[in-house]
């Protein structure tokens, strides 16, 4: 048989496998492995690669640092404080449960970087209080799950580090790029959810009061100010994308350390009210102990152990789709739409349409470095699609029939991933809004940026 049917046959095996529920590593890996046979390649080609990934990826080292801060946030209870904030901010609001939870989802992912963790983190936390507040139970998780698509927008972002990476681009200016198109994914989403809540009267109302606020405003300082220092090293260039995540790795260790004794003697506890907690109290997160760093490092790792092999088999693939002239082919379909909002609207359906049945980390590897180079050929900023490439993948997260943050929230909530899509529609409807207007205005992304 021909090269070209012994590679369509591996395809559809894999996509078979893949549709069995075969973990996407898996999938890539028996794929590359049985194309490098049907193209005359090595193992040892493709085990050189795979070692040249990480020996050249310094700008990587930032992924697995900014996925233990979620980890370590989440167990210092710096998460939760972030989200009493949001729900003291909007609570008064029909639907403000909802929607403070989507607010504590950018919170967190200012932090965390993470999309997965960051829908199962606020989706553990709030989920059970959004049942308990009156709203149905598909929707409270189809909102942790739309929640979670801003975790690889707001930096840090560890999908922005990998584009970076790949595309050689300046990794703290693509942080800096997502920080309005992220508040804005936020809005929106918060926007339809209050729509959402009106038309069907979920959600018990508590008054603004600002001596709540004010409490958990500084029951939330170490988030805030985890959050900050990472915005200010990187915006003003004092740390490296990877130095900052070093920095506040080693911030949220010590806060989570020093706040555990104090915590202990104070006598703080978790399940009373804010309105109820002493400004003392709220300053105190629960903290955590010496002994138990290593499960908070060994969970973190567990997730690098998924992604970091994901990115370097990837990798591979993308040079075997160079061989077999796929990339070529995607990019003179690409070029020949024409000019410049052909090319952008062109790239976008590729995007969402891949985020559909891809992972975004693969979607980035094998799409980026074809149809980016396109994009700045007809005078699109390369940061500026950058944003608008990652904007389309997050969507990916909540869109049938991969979507990632819907297992992620079906798994932490107990509600059915296909009771859930029905819910994610007006969320869907919001993010694909706010797509299109970032695609659109490009000051959105660009004009945070240092001016040179």
């Amino acid at each position: 048989m021909a090269d070209g049917t012994w590679v369509t046959l591996i395809s559809l095996g894999v996509t078979f496998l893949f549709m069995l529920g075969v973990p996407v590593l898996l999938v890539i890996g028996y794929w590359v492995i049985g194309c490098s046979f049907v193209l005359g390649l090595t193992l040892d080609n493709m085990g050189a690669e795979l070692l040249n990934v990480f020996n050249k990826g310094f700008a990587l080292l930032a992924m697995p640092l900014f996925i233990l801060t979620g980890d370590l946030i989440n167990k210092s209870g710096i998460a939760r404080r972030l989200s009493d904030f949001a729900y003291a901010c909007l609570g008064w609001i029909r639907g403000g449960l909802a929607m403070a939870s989507l607010g504590a989802c950018g919170l967190f992912a200012a932090i965390s970087g993470s999309n997965s963790a960051t829908t199962a983190t606020i989706g553990s936390m709030l989920h059970p209080e959004m049942v308990k507040g009156g709203y149905d139970e598909r929707f409270s998780a189809a909102t942790a799950a739309a929640g979670g698509t801003v975790g690889i927008i707001i930096p840090p972002s560890i999908i922005f580090i990998v584009y970076g990476f790949l595309m050689n681009l300046p990794i703290s200016e693509l942080f800096v790029a997502g920080i309005l198109p992220g508040a804005l994914m936020v809005i929106g989403m918060q926007f339809a959810c209050w729509i959402i809540c009106r038309m069907n009267g979920w959600g018990h109302l508590i008054p603004l009061q600002l001596n709540r606020v004010l409490k958990t405003a500084f029951g939330a300082w170490l988030g805030f100010f985890a959050i900050g220092l990472v915005l200010w090293g990187i915006y003003t260039g004092k740390f490296s994308p990877t130095e900052a995540a070093g920095v506040t790795v080693g911030f949220c260790v010590i806060a989570g350390l020093v706040s555990y004794p104090i915590n202990r003697i104070m006598g703080a506890r978790d399940d009373v009210s804010p309105t109820d907690k002493s400004f003392a109290e709220m300053l105190v997160v629960e903290g955590f102990t010496i002994p138990e760093i290593p499960s908070i490092v060994i969970r973190s790792a567990q997730i690098t152990g998924i992604l970091a092999p994901l990115i370097a088999i990837s990798v591979v693939m993308q040079q075997i789709l160079s061989l077999l002239g796929a990339q070529e082919t995607i990019g003179n379909f690409v070029t020949s739409m024409g000019g410049y909002h052909a090319v952008l609207f062109t790239s976008m359906v590729i995007v969402f349409f891949s985020g559909m049945v891809l992972e975004s980390l693969p979607v980035t590897i094998i799409l980026a470095p074809i149809l980016a180079p396109i994009a700045a050929s007809v005078g699109i900023d390369p940061i500026h699609f950058s944003v608008i490439f990652l904007v389309g993948a997050s969507i990916g997260f909540i869109t049938p029939p991969y979507g990632l943050n819907l297992y992620v929230a079906s798994g932490v909530t107990g509600v059915p991933y296909f009771r859930l899509l029905r819910y994610t529609v007006p969320y869907l409807v919001a993010l694909l809004s706010v797509w299109i207007l970032v695609s659109l205005v490009p000051d959105l992304a660009l004009i945070l940026l240092p001016k040179n």
